[in-house]
């Protein structure tokens, strides 16, 4: 499973059905998790530049891809932006690999 990152912004009328109409989002979010073959490991909503963000862990990117366009179809959202997660430990392998590649920026 690889773990994501998803945050949120609703747009102005999703909040304004929400307060006419409070659910529990989490219970919903869970369930799209669940329908992809993964988990939802927590939801939080937040004031600043985004409303909230999910962690979830989902087998592979092209899962964590279909949630993201399933939520976008919706219209309810403002702007989503999905991050994959590495655990700390992985970073010496990241870097290992970074280390044996070179990179030629253009006209050098």
């Amino acid at each position: 499973m690889a773990k994501f990152a998803v945050f949120f912004t609703f747009k102005g009328e999703t909040i304004k059905g929400l307060m006419d109409n409070p659910t529990d989002r989490a219970a919903v979010v869970s369930s799209l998790c669940e329908a992809a073959g993964g988990r939802m490991d927590a939801y939080y909503v937040m004031f600043g530049a985004w409303d909230g963000f999910v962690i979830a862990d989902v087998p592979d990117s092209k899962a964590a891809a279909a949630i993201s366009l399933a939520v976008s179809s919706t219209g309810a959202f403002a702007h989503i932006e999905t991050h994959e997660l590495l655990e700390a430990r992985e970073l010496a392998d990241v870097l290992s690999s970074a280390s044996s590649l070179a990179y030629t920026p253009p006209g050098g």
